[in-house]
This record gives structure tokens, C-alpha cells and sequence, in this order.
């Protein structure tokens, strides 16, 4: 008779992830942790740069399986889906890491970009969740992990898109945790703060108080994502003390005294 792991599978198989976003940063930090600890990973993002994620990623000793997608379009998300089906495996986490910034004031960013970001962000998140976690619940097991941030506690001036965005998903990951409570399938909101990844070069962020602030370690969110995730944990805020304290503030404060606090923050200085 087999026995099961705590990631849910039979001792002797190894356990499937799919992590999002995987190019660079915490995207690429979670796909780290999953296969120092025993997963085969797909890992997925728009850039080619995955490539060179996977081959650095497999010197862990798994099997590593990028796929090259633009998640912000829904022929993205299913060119990836079909591929994690492909491999005939069942999916025993889900990191939905994939996510964009857009830096300026509302009326002056570009509308491309901001609704780009809405499909990435969210769009993606709900759409690859649908596929993924119906399976799951049909196991009776599998963990999720959706990258929420700090910044979905309060308004977000000069990158109103974003922390709207991660309001969302945070929101979403609250939601469907109570759904699915009773299925063996549990949802985990990761919610970083500043970190040092090419997000803030990429948002245009980098002329902005935060961007130019201390950051924490990638490796250091992904290792408290990680172990939330394997806990089953409801949601985590990773890294420093001064984020646990921000999420806090953000969370208590009203919203009318939070924003212009998070402006001063956030505002280009140009």
C-alpha cells in the first residue's frame, strides 16, 4: 500500500508545480524553492529569458518544463495549460506569480498598459485558476499560491492599476480559500513588499521613493511563500519586519489618511 507525502502524492512520484511569472524575480525564486524540495516545475513566462531560467533551475536535479506564453492574452494561458496537460501528471501546486506595474498618474499612462496589466494580473490569475483548480478538487487535493503584494491593503496612487490588481487577487484568494475548504485544495495569498527584481526597472518605477529604497531578497519572499504554501496557510506577508508593519497600517488606516502616505512613496520624482 502506498503512503502519501504532505504535498499530497504517492512516495515514488515526483510532485508537478507550475509556476507563473518564472523568467526572473520571485516568479523565478518559487520555482527555485519548489525544486530544491522535490517538484518537477513548468514554468512559465513571456520572455525567452525562461529558457535560461529552466536550465539554471534544472541543475537542481528536477525536471524542469518552460513554456514561452504571453499570459496576458487568453490563448496564452491555454497554450500553457495544454502543455501541463500534456505531461499527464496531476498538478499538485499552482503559483500564480505572473504580474506587471505601471508607473504615472491615471490620466497620463498609457491605456494599453494599464489594461494589459488587468489581463495579466487578473485576468490571467482567474482564468488559469479556473483550469487548474477544478482538477485539483477533483483529486481532493492541491495547493495554490497567488502573489498578492502589500499594496493591495491600501489605495495605490501613481500605480492605481497595480495595487488594484493585487487587491483582487488578494481578495480572490480569500474567496475561493473558504469555497474550497472542505475539498483538500488550499489557497495561499503571498504578499511581499518592495523586493529587488527587475519589477521596478520594468513598472518604470525607478525614479520613485520606493524604488529607490532598500528592497528585500527574492529568495528570502520565495522561502516564506513557499513554506505558507506548504502549510496551507491563508496568506503571508514575506520578507522584512517594516512590511508586516506596513500591511498593518495599510490595513487599519483609513483609506483617506493611507493614500496620500502611499503617494509620497510611489509618486515619479520627475
Amino acid at each position: 500500500m502506498e503512503t502519501e507525502t504532505n504535498t499530497g502524492t504517492s512516495i515514488g512520484a515526483t510532485p508537478l508545480a507550475v509556476v507563473t511569472g518564472a523568467s526572473t524575480g520571485i516568479g523565478r525564486a518559487l520555482a527555485a524553492q519548489l525544486a530544491e524540495h522535490g517538484f518537477d516545475v513548468v514554468i512559465a513566462a513571456e520572455e525567452p529569458e525562461i529558457h535560461e531560467a529552466a536550465d539554471a533551475l534544472a541543475e537542481h536535479g528536477q525536471q524542469i518544463v518552460p513554456v514561452q506564453a504571453d499570459l496576458s492574452t487568453a490563448d496564452g494561458v491555454t497554450a500553457l495549460h495544454t502543455r501541463v496537460t500534456e505531461l499527464g501528471r496531476p498538478v499538485v501546486a499552482l503559483v500564480l506569480n505572473a504580474g506587471i506595474g505601471v508607473s504615472g498618474r491615471f490620466d497620463q499612462t498609457a491605456l494599453e498598459d494599464d489594461l494589459r496589466l488587468v489581463d495579466l494580473n487578473v485576468r490571467s490569475t482567474v482564468h488559469l485558476a479556473k483550469l487548474v483548480v477544478r482538477d485539483m478538487v477533483a483529486a481532493g487535493s492541491g495547493k495554490v499560491l497567488v502573489t498578492s503584494s502589500i499594496a493591495a491593503v491600501a489605495p495605490g496612487p501613481y500605480h492605481a492599476t497595480y495595487a488594484a490588481s493585487k487587491a483582487f487577487v488578494h481578495s480572490f484568494a480569500e474567496g475561493i480559500r473558504e469555497e474550497l475548504k472542505d475539498t483538500g485544495v488550499t489557497v495561499t495569498s503571498l504578499m511581499p513588499g518592495p523586493t529587488e527584481t527587475e519589477f521596478f526597472s520594468r513598472a518604470d518605477m525607478g525614479d520613485t521613493p520606493v524604488g529607490q529604497a532598500d528592497k528585500d531578497d527574492a529568495r528570502d519572499v520565495a522561502k516564506d511563500g513557499y513554506e505558507a504554501l506548504m502549510a496551507g496557510k491563508a496568506s503571508v506577508v514575506a520578507g522584512s519586519f517594516k512590511n508586516r508593519l506596513q500591511a498593518e497600517l495599510g490595513t487599519h488606516l483609513p483609506d483617506a489618511l493611507a493614500a496620500p502616505i502611499m503617494a509620497r512613496m510611489t509618486k515619479p520624482q520627475q
